[in-house]
């Protein structure tokens, strides 16, 4: 079996920014990088499938989990406990793929605490007013959760300084385009690849 350390791309937006969109394009292009499964105590959705949506766990087992420090991040989400483990990180280590995460930035700034060399990328919608349309064309929302999703927005994104590239997702081909890469430059980042080079000089 082979094992390599594997990237941890940390993937970060406001509500609205197109986030989803580009990692599901990111997925579908290279079939070496995986979304990494989280646990979490809410419900299995009737679709959705321990394992491989969510590992779903009781509250009791997660909190010990959170007790004997399993966990690389975890937060209370609605209501709900969600953490990503770090045996989900040397699951990814020992399949030689790289791990895709998409996470707010308290659970960015954990991964990052835990592991210094993960990649954090914050997606950035053109503008303020752009981002409220985008919101409001759901169709999804109340005046009140609209205002209320709007704020947490603007929330995110005044942590952007916490992350390591901002890719503005005015054009949906253009930021797809600079987030490949990202990736493809950290691929080949001199602090992760030179050992190969010493290899060659001994």
């Amino acid at each position: 079996m082979t094992t390599r350390k594997p990237l941890l791309i940390i993937v970060s937006s406001p509500s609205g920014a197109g986030k989803t969109t580009l990692c599901k394009r990111l997925l579908a292009e290279f079939s070496d990088i995986r979304f990494s499964i989280s646990h979490t105590t809410r419900v299995p959705r009737p679709n959705e499938t321990n394992g491989q949506d969510y590992f779903f766990t009781d509250k009791d087992t997660f909190d010990k989990m959170v007790d004997e420090e399993q966990f690389v991040e975890w937060a209370h989400v609605h209501g709900n406990r969600y953490g990503t483990s770090h045996a989900e990180i040397r699951s990814a280590a020992a399949q030689g793929v790289d791990l895709l995460f998409d996470v707010d930035y308290q659970g960015a700034r954990q991964i990052k605490n835990n592991y210094p060399d993960a990649i954090g990328i914050f997606i950035l919608p053109p503008s303020i007013d752009e981002l409220k349309l985008r919101l409001n064309s759901r169709g999804t929302e109340t005046p009140a959760s609209l205002e209320q999703r709007f704020k947490a927005a603007l929330g995110e994104i005044s942590h952007y300084e916490e992350f390591d590239y901002l890719l503005v997702n005015d054009n949906v081909e253009k930021a797809y385009e600079h987030l490949r890469a990202v990736l493809m430059a950290e691929r080949i980042r001199l602090s992760r690849n030179g050992d190969s080079a010493l290899k060659l000089l001994q």
